[in-house]
């Protein structure tokens, strides 16, 4: 059945709408798939397809997490949708425990995303975009019950459409960061799309390649590149002094259980500051001990043949990048002895982390009706769920974008199930909670 046609033909007001169809609402697709209570539930996706950083999906790059932080495990040990089930279905059990390895590849952990979607797709409507989420006041009650969800179809832009819902979830990822002054073209790229673009560069040869940043993509990049195109010469310009480690002990993993996000919540500003300072190192501008090494090893070997194909440019950054004849040609400030220099590269690869998810745009209608903290943030619920006017009854909720007050993992995987779980909850008792009231289904 076309997705699009399901639309016009499902129940309406749905019970939930999510915004966006990446891991986190996919997750909540599953925790709404396996709730003790039926729930209308539809999604929409800009993208055609579920994509999950496929632009960093490289042999060798591995995830940062455990498998069992997978999209059900930490919710529900015993779901048919977890990891675990996956290995399983797929006849990969065996061959998975034998690696002796809590964590698996991206691209297999990718695999386990796409067969997972291929279960809850029936919910999906891809290549549609969201434009913006109105308010319904409801003509008995005065309060805003509904939200008017206006879709684009972006095979086919001009027109649009709407749902109702009584509840959004937006999850529309994280946004690319560029360096200051630096946009994306054909030479310069950020890290998010580098497969697509170094697959259309091979053909036509890569000899000079700078790649910005210190943090675990960064290093996979530089690493990816050295091994991958032998007669390249791979320039790595680092923020920082060197590659720092990250800090994947068991008591400050700690900060990533579920335990820790109310820890987070309800603790004073002082406390959160601490939490972030202390333990950014977790997650941020930070690589797996094994790539470091692997990236010294490599750079030491180079050293000892003569080659110099890995050169390491610290405590440096590049301020600006331009087109020249045929090169491009960036500009790189070292804080070092304060000089600036120019480097001609065929690319420049930067990989410069992402910015929280900012639903504010898609918001505009309820100006005026969602709280706000003294700096401009959204005011958001233990739940996940922005906090409004008293008129306003639907449910708004975030899955990124909530740093601010849930913490280091409110977008992050590892604590995915419990997240996605806990909005689960939220909607169908809030949904009971209204039919108790005597608000109309």
């Amino acid at each position: 059945m076309d997705t699009k046609e399901s639309d016009l033909r499902a129940p309406e007001p749905y019970d939930v709408v999510g915004i966006g169809f990446g891991p986190s609402n996919l997750s909540l697709a599953i925790a709404l798939e396996e709730g003790p209570e039926p729930v209308t539930a539809r999604f929409f996706e800009r993208q055609p397809s579920l994509r999950w950083h496929q632009g960093m999906l490289m042999p060798s790059a591995k995830m940062q997490v455990s498998f069992l932080k997978d999209l059900a495990t930490f919710r529900n040990p015993t779901s048919a949708f977890s990891f675990v089930a996956y290995l399983h279905e797929t006849g990969r059990l065996a061959q998975f425990v034998n690696n002796c390895d809590f964590f698996p590849t991206r691209r297999e952990f990718h695999s386990y995303l796409e067969w997972a979607e291929s279960k809850v797709r029936h919910s999906v409507s891809y290549g549609t975009e969201v434009i913006a989420i109105e308010p319904l006041p409801h003509a008995g009650i005065g309060a805003v019950d509904r939200l008017r969800v206006v879709l684009r179809d972006v095979t086919a832009p001009g027109g649009t459409r709407h749902v109702e819902a009584r509840n959004v979830v937006v999850s529309t990822g994280l946004v690319p960061r560029m360096p200051v002054g630096l946009e994306r073209d054909e030479h310069v790229w950020h890290s998010s799309a580098f497969l697509h673009n170094f697959r259309a560069w091979k053909k036509g040869g890569l000899k000079r390649v700078a790649v910005v940043g210190a943090g675990q993509s960064a290093a996979e990049i530089v690493r990816f590149l050295y091994d991958t195109v032998p007669d390249a010469t791979v320039h790595a310009i680092l923020p920082s002094y060197g590659y720092a480690i990250a800090d994947n002990t068991p008591f400050a993993n700690e900060v990533f259980d579920p335990a820790a996000v109310d820890d987070f919540y309800r603790g004073t500003q002082r406390a959160k500051d601490a939490i972030w300072r202390y333990h950014k190192n977790t997650n941020y501008s930070v690589v797996d001990d094994e790539v470091i090494r692997d990236l010294y090893r490599r750079a030491s070997d180079d050293e000892a043949e003569g080659r110099h194909r890995l050169r390491f440019a610290r405590l440096s950054r590049v301020v600006d990048a331009k087109r020249v004849a045929q090169d491009t040609r960036i500009t790189v400030h070292s804080l070092i002895d304060d000089d600036t220099y120019e480097l001609d590269v065929d690319v420049l690869v930067c990989a410069t982390g992402y910015d929280p998810m900012d639903p504010a745009g898609m918001l505009t209608g309820l100006d005026g009706r969602l709280l706000q903290d003294d700096d401009g943030r959204y005011r958001i619920a233990r739940d996940y769920r922005l906090l409004g006017a008293d008129d306003l009854t639907c449910g708004i909720y975030l899955q990124g974008g909530a740093e601010h007050s849930h913490g280091l993992s409110s977008s992050l995987l590892s604590n995915i199930a419990v997240r996605s779980g806990e909005i689960a909850h939220s909607i169908v008792t809030g949904r009971t909670a209204a039919q108790e009231r005597g608000v109309p289904a």
